[in-house]
């Protein structure tokens, strides 16, 4: 036997070798994120467009319905690169996405405490 046998190999990573997902899966959670993103969009352009006023406690909802959109589309986008198949790239991209449906619901019920509550001028419930 060669001394060389002997010797402790450690693991070496080579640029190519990182653990990927499989392509089929990325695409149905684009699909999902895609989906979700249109309600996120349709649900704010609806309450923006309603023809009251706006009062100042409907800037907190407004501002966490754009902070969490722009973190689904910021999620999105890195869906749609050609290395969000490496799986530590997709994991990023999905905690994110969580993330940003969290603050889009954390918003939307703002709002509708709001206005429940009375306290805005926007109304969702009608």
């Amino acid at each position: 036997m060669a001394a060389e046998d002997h010797l402790e190999r450690k693991p070496t990573t080579e640029p190519g070798s990182e653990e990927k997902i499989d392509a089929t899966f990325r695409n149905g959670s684009l699909t999902a994120a895609g989906i979700i993103l249109g309600f996120s969009l349709s649900f704010m352009s609806r309450w923006a467009s309603n023809p009251n006023d706006w009062s100042r406690i409907d800037i907190l909802p407004m501002l966490l319905l754009t902070v969490g959109i722009a973190l689904q589309v910021k999620v999105f986008a890195d869906l749609l690169a050609r290395d969000s198949l490496i799986a530590a790239k997709y994991d990023r991209a999905r905690r994110l996405f969580l993330i940003g449906i969290a603050v889009v619901a954390a918003g939307i019920g703002l709002a509708l405490l709001n206005d429940i509550l009375g306290l805005g001028s926007m109304p969702i419930l009608g």
